[in-house]
């Protein structure tokens, strides 16, 4: 369901989509092929929200902001079932494992794998081709360019999936 919210329509771009039980509120901007998937929200009602081209939001995962901190998710970017995203960025080309937590003010590099039911707290800093793993969330290793490879096959995945849903 899309809902305006206080004067503020969600941007949905034609190329996009979302499943028919997702929830879109407010500020919250889809760019081209991003696929927003079963049981989620994405909750622009305090700050805005975008989601990046090729980029897929997968089931029960909720996104939320807090004033002066928005949610920008890149491009390509895999945001796993079950993700809590809030108030933070995440660059380019980054996996969000199933049950991960990232908090308000957290920036999260390009090519980075946040291990699942990893917790990332309030104003980290993760940098570039980062693999970070635990409660609370901790670099363990840089990522290999195999891994960065499966990052973006993962992504175009989803984008090829989501318009079997579209018709």
């Amino acid at each position: 369901m899309i809902y305006d919210f206080k004067g503020h329509t969600p941007k949905i771009d034609p190329a996009s989509w979302v499943a028919s039980n997702a929830v879109i509120i407010g500020r919250v901007e889809l760019k081209k092929n991003s696929n927003v998937w079963f049981n989620t929200t994405l909750r622009g009602d305090i700050e805005p929200i975008t989601i990046g081209e090729n980029s897929n939001v997968q089931d029960g995962s909720v996104i939320h902001t807090d004033p002066g901190c928005p949610t920008i998710v890149g491009k390509g970017v895999t945001v796993g079932h079950m993700v809590m995203l809030h108030g933070c960025e995440i660059a380019d080309d980054c996996l969000i494992g199933i049950g991960s937590t990232i908090l308000n003010k957290t920036k999260i590099g390009k090519n980075c794998i946040i291990g699942a039911n990893a917790l990332v707290t309030e104003n980290k800093v993760i940098p570039e081709r980062s693999l970070v793993l635990g409660s609370p969330g901790k670099v363990v290793r840089q990522i290999t360019d195999e891994e960065i490879e499966h990052i973006k096959e993962n992504a175009r995945d989803y984008v090829e999936n989501f318009k079997k849903y579209k018709k």
